[in-house]
């Protein structure tokens, strides 16, 4: 029996996202390149959705695409597209997705602290004894994350497992990452920039609440995101 050489699995990477509204190349090279310099390492090579929902013209996605690259930004494709525009974007080699979901907070009882790591199954752990600094990614590839630490503006922590942060949430966390609607986000101080399990999200606008500055857990039920006060 010969060999199988290939696999296609689905799978659930985070990608950012990058609001386009109608700039000139030369405003948006101007705006990414005072955006970059704040983090140059965290978004060096880093995957970027377009979303050009706000577009009443055609961009020009070549050149964006070519200042993309000139930036050490990788430009995946758009999303929020009507039909010319993903007819456009698909000529100009990219891929054309449907918008995320960005849930709206909703608000639950109280939670207590966890005992075990995990929420649900039991799963290895990955452990960081020291705070993620701005532009730092950790992954917990088939495990809990764990962080002793603060999570920093600017900075990502992601799991397929559940993720508990003993300090302030100020970056991104992503629990869920392979797709497992049953993970969890616990932070002791919520500050975040983006909550995301199993791919639905909150954008730190939406988090800017009552459990902001908070120790506060974050799940799916019925497939939408809850907050909670930890207790």
């Amino acid at each position: 029996m010969s060999e199988q050489l290939l696999e296609l699995k689905g799978s659930l990477f985070p990608l950012s996202v990058l609001s386009y509204k109608e700039l000139s190349v030369s405003a948006l090279q101007q705006q990414l390149s005072q955006k970059l310099a704040q983090a140059p390492a965290f978004f060096y090579q880093a995957p970027i959705i377009l979303n050009v929902t706000d577009c009443q013209q055609a961009p020009d996605f070549n050149a964006i695409k070519q200042l993309f690259s000139e930036l050490k930004l990788v430009l995946v494709g758009v999303c929020g597209a009507n039909a010319e525009l993903k007819q456009l974007a698909q000529q100009a080699g990219l891929a054309a997705l449907q918008l995320g979901k960005e849930a709206k907070p909703t608000v639950s009882k109280p939670e207590e602290v966890p005992v075990e790591a995990g929420a649900n199954a039991p799963m290895d752990s990955k452990i960081v004894e020291q705070a993620v600094r701005s532009g730092q990614q950790i992954y917990a590839k088939g495990a809990d994350l764990i962080i002793k630490g603060t999570v920093g503006a600017g900075a990502e922590v992601i799991a397929d497992g559940n993720i508990h942060i003993y300090g302030t949430l100020r970056g991104k966390a992503i629990a869920g990452a392979a797709g497992d609607n049953s993970k969890r986000i616990y932070c002791y101080n919520l500050q975040a920039e983006l909550i995301s399990i199993a791919g639905n999200y909150w954008l730190s606008e939406s988090l800017q609440g009552e459990f902001w500055g908070k120790a506060s857990c974050i799940k799916l039920q019925d497939d939408q995101l809850v907050l909670a006060e930890l207790v």
